[in-house]
């Protein structure tokens, strides 16, 4: 018999500008929508860590997370 001791995701999430509006209102909705996505995350109660978040000369933001995966342990992943 096997079970899971612990479980993390790792992704990396670019969040891109939309096309067709202007600039500086794509790069405050990709923030807006950046900080929505923390929100989320904390109002599941994830557990989650970014681990790298670059903002690109386009204003478009990359970040790699650490996140919970269901509700299983984290073990060592977040040290």
């Amino acid at each position: 018999m096997k079970r899971v001791q612990a479980a993390c995701l790792k992704q990396t999430i670019h969040f891109q500008l939309k096309d067709n509006i202007a600039h500086a209102l794509a790069v405050r909705m990709v923030k807006d929508e950046f900080a929505s996505y923390k929100k989320l995350l904390e109002a599941n109660k994830t557990k989650f860590k970014i681990v790298d978040e670059k903002t690109q000369n386009d204003g478009s933001i990359v970040i790699e997370v650490k996140k919970q995966h269901g509700s299983y342990e984290l073990g060592d992943y977040f040290d």
